[in-house]
């Protein structure tokens, strides 16, 4: 049997790159041991709610049609709502994205007249056109919801006696988004979420809050719904789809939220009652049982990255010690031949199209042409191993996914491999 520093090789890893790897992972049980303790905890939390819904075979078969009567579809449902603790959660394989999920959302609880909020500055770029910020055919704004934004501190922290003036009697909705997306700010905590949260509901107590909880899920042991957030919205090809998701997203929140959003998804006075399954629920159950783990090994690439990087002289959101609270590793590689460098290593790790070569292009929802290296087994699944990012300063490319550790840590070495070989790391 072959070495595993020769198997390294094979791949296309030089010693020096391998031996470099080793020396962070040697720095990192700790955090490791950690990160496999809340895994184990979400795991027995996972599994309670599988208990305790009495999930069976029978929640596997296929629906078509209106999809009346669909057990598997509906059971899921619970089981996302009891690991969340809220109310109630739509969960279903027509939600394209993660941006179609907080589409619904908003557009299901905002109503022309009312005012949308971000206390945590710009929203991704695919909510621009959402929101209006960027017009668009169908936006918010086109119904008539305004929005207003307040800017982060420079120090990453809350403006909050800004985000006290911005609320007012038309402020009907807040949006959190809880990861970095493409801006180089902290990811935050669910903590400061719930502080967040608390200091806009003592402002005006019936005012909503939905969180972006995409990459969070999972990360720590409790999640934003349980410090408060109204809805909570993400993505199944990301943490909850445990990378088995072939599509999909969930909301999760309280009753009302979730009735509204469910007419909004299928139409009114039918919600959630519709809705065929298409054979998918075995994917989507057993890829939420295993999402704890499968987070545990993207959360230990990133670590891994930002601790190969940072002592190159590279700065990375989180830094090589900070705590974690999302999958996303941004690593600012100064150049756009650094990004694509970067993208080509972690697509030559793919098990998918690995033989491929990433360049920037244009994507819809964009304003800049974004990288993006993904040779997955679900197209555009950010949980699987991937990185990309807009062609912009600073030149940040974001790393995250891996389904297995072994996986990222390959993916991130070979990275670093292209690199070396590009010039632009000397190991020396």
């Amino acid at each position: 049997m072959k070495e595993i520093t020769q198997m390294y090789t094979d791949m296309g890893i030089s010693p020096a790159v391998y031996a470099y790897g080793q020396q962070a992972i040697a720095r990192l049980k700790d955090r490791f041991d950690a990160i496999d303790q809340i895994a184990e905890y979400n795991q027995a939390k996972v599994l309670a709610a599988f208990r305790k819904n009495r999930v069976s075979a029978a929640c596997f078969a296929t629906s078509t049609g209106y999809g009346y009567n669909d057990e598997g579809r509906d059971k899921l449902e619970q089981v996302y709502a009891d690991v969340f603790h809220t109310e109630a959660a739509l969960v279903r394989p027509h939600i394209t994205c993660g941006t179609h999920a907080l589409t619904i959302a908003l557009s299901a609880n905002l109503l022309p007249g009312d005012e949308l909020l971000s206390p945590v500055g710009l929203p991704y770029d695919t909510l621009q056109e959402v929101i209006g910020i960027r017009p668009s055919p169908c936006s918010l704004a086109e119904y008539g919801v305004s929005y207003r934004q307040v800017e982060l501190l420079e120090n990453g922290g809350f403006d909050w006696d800004g985000i006290r003036s911005a609320i007012h009697e038309k402020t009907k909705l807040i949006t959190i988004q809880r990861s970095k997306g493409y801006a180089t700010r902290p990811t935050f905590s669910v903590s400061q979420i719930g502080e967040l949260i608390a200091f806009c509901k003592s402002i005006k107590p019936d005012v909503l809050v939905m969180v972006d909880n995409c990459y969070g899920e999972f990360v720590e042991t409790i999640e934003p719904s349980d410090v408060g957030a109204d809805m909570i919205v993400g993505s199944l090809i990301k943490n909850p789809g445990g990378g088995l998701a072939s599509s999909g997203g969930y909301i999760a929140g309280t009753r009302a939220c979730i009735d509204r959003c469910a007419y909004r998804l299928s139409a009114p006075g039918l919600g959630q009652e519709v809705g065929a399954n298409f054979g998918l629920m075995g994917q989507l159950y057993q890829g939420f049982f295993l999402s704890p783990t499968v987070t545990a090994s993207a959360e230990k690439g990133a670590i891994f990255a930002a601790n190969l990087y940072e002592p190159l002289g590279f700065k990375c959101v989180p830094n090589a010690t900070e705590s974690r609270h999302d999958i996303i590793q941004a690593v600012e590689l100064g150049s756009e031949e650094g990004m694509i460098a970067f993208c080509k290593g972690i697509q030559a790790a793919a098990p998918v199209d690995s033989f491929a070569t990433p360049i920037p292009g244009d994507m819809p929802g964009y304003d800049s042409q974004v990288i993006m290296a993904a040779g997955a087994f679900v197209q555009g699944s950010t949980m699987e191993l991937s990185a990309d990012g807009p062609i912009r300063p600073p030149y940040a490319v974001y790393f995250q996914g891996g389904l297995t550790w072994y996986h990222a840590k390959l993916g991130i070495l070979m990275s670093l491999q292209k690199m070396v070989d590009a010039g632009l790391v000397d190991l020396k």
